[in-house]
Order: structure tokens, then sequence, then C-alpha cells
């Protein structure tokens, strides 16, 4: 696979969803300790409504393809999630209007513009402890597989465990955004849920993706 295209598109927001609903408990409980302890379920909520109104989701290119998954994902997940995470998905769109498929350069420009898009949403940089930590760290890792000329599925697996690592190093951060922010120092030492949700969410994808 040297390339996306709408259908890879389709099965990666596919499974996306059904990891977030799978573990809408265990993403709740790591969101206990310094946060409200629904970021499962809210998260869950909002991929539960995008797979009840897929056909209605327009798949005439993957930019069109994410921008409705992400006006369903804004409007249907709860708390601060659907504004983030339909942000990033949105922004994603924009960057992909048109297009029909995405080699591995434009892919990790694709996953640059959810970047921003979140950053412009939530105003979090990387080391404020947020899901940034693990998706800035993918998204680098992403580019760097370009720059070498790898192949995407093996460009994608990198991606997950910079994520991964990505966000095991958010117990070292004191929160400077969100809910967590309220605990300060007794953040140190636990993961931030919505990083660690990255993490899984990509690992997941890149073992069932081909």
């Amino acid at each position: 696979m040297d390339k996306l295209n709408v259908k890879h598109m389709e099965k990666i927001v596919e499974l996306m969803a059904n990891i977030i609903i799978k573990n809408e408990v265990y993403f709740c409980e790591l969101d206990s300790v310094a946060g409200d302890g629904d970021f499962g379920m809210s998260v869950a909520k909002g991929f539960k409504q995008l797979k009840a109104d897929w056909e209605e989701v327009s798949k005439e290119d993957i930019g069109a393809f994410l921008n409705d998954s992400g006006m369903i994902i804004t409007e249907y997940c709860g708390g601060a999630s659907g504004p983030i995470w339909g942000s990033a998905f949105r922004g994603a769109g924009r960057y992909a209007k048109g297009k029909q498929e995405l080699n591995l350069s434009e892919f990790a420009e694709l996953m640059e513009s959810a970047v921003e898009a979140v950053q412009k949403r939530g105003k979090a940089k990387l080391g404020d402890k947020t899901l940034l930590d693990a998706v800035i760290p993918a998204t680098m890792s992403l580019k760097g597989s370009a720059e070498a000329g790898e192949e995407m599925l093996e460009a994608m697996k990198k991606s997950a465990a910079a994520a991964v690592e990505g966000a095991e190093k958010t117990k070292e951060m004191v929160a400077s955004k969100g809910r967590a922010t309220y605990v300060g120092e007794r953040s140190i030492d636990y993961p931030d849920a919505g990083a660690m949700a990255v993490g899984i969410i990509f690992t997941g994808i890149v073992e069932k993706i081909n």
C-alpha cells in the first residue's frame, strides 16, 4: 500500500470508531484521575452517532468524507471533546478537499492540518499534557518516514509507536490545559487520557489496516 484512497480512509475511521466504543469505559477510567471521568463516554457518543449516520456521510472524496464525519463528531461528542476532535477531522478534511488518494507525504500534511486545527481551537501546544502530546509525535514520525521514502504501512506503524511513546511521556507533565489543570501537580505520574486514547487508537488501526 503506497497510497491511501477513500476506501482506506473509510476503513481507518471505522476502525477508530470501533476502538473508541470498545474502550469507552477504560477511557473514562483514565480520565477519572484528573478530569471529569466522562472522556470515554463523551467521545464514544460522537462516534456511535457517526456509525449510525454512516450512509449519509459523503464518500465523494477524502476531504468530503472527513469533513462530514467531523461535523457529526463536533455535534454529538460531549463536553470539550466535540470541538477538539471535530476540529481535527474538519482540519484534515479541508486539506484533503477534492482528493481521491494521498501519498505518505500528503498524509503527513493532512495530519499537520489536523494538529493546526486542534491548536487553533484549544490553544494547546506540545508539553501541555493533552492529546497533542501523542498526535504531534505521530505526525512528526510520518513526516520523517515520508522524507526517508518509507512505505505507507511501515510509516503508519512507526507513527503509532511514536503516539504511544508521546502518551507515556505525559505522565511526567503537569497539565496546563483543560480540566486537569485543577489538580495541578497531582496530575504527575498519571497520563493524559486523550493522549493515551490516541496511542491506543493508532495502534489498533495499524494492526488491522492493509
